[in-house]
């Protein structure tokens, strides 16, 4: 039986973000399908919005930070279950 390797979904560090970020929204639910380098999550600052790709193919398994949460670069926000 082979083991699931799991992709965390990370905060990068983004310029001129002001200090606050948060989750603006998540384009997909757990148990949606994901491909490598798709829009998963998006990330707010006070002025500009940034997509979050998919740092994997697989299965979104975990939302760890809902909409509107605070975040911070290196957070880890969701997982992927890669398949």
């Amino acid at each position: 039986m082979s083991e699931t390797m799991v992709a965390e979904i990370k905060v990068p560090m983004i310029a001129d973000a002001g200090g606050r970020l948060s989750v603006g929204r998540w384009f997909k639910r757990v148990g949606d399908p994901v491909s490598i380098g798709e829009p998963v999550v998006e990330i707010d600052t006070y002025s500009l919005t940034h997509e979050i790709q998919a740092p994997a193919t697989g299965i979104l398994s975990e939302v760890l930070v809902k909409d509107g949460g605070s975040v911070e670069p290196g957070t880890v926000v969701g997982t992927i279950d890669q398949v």
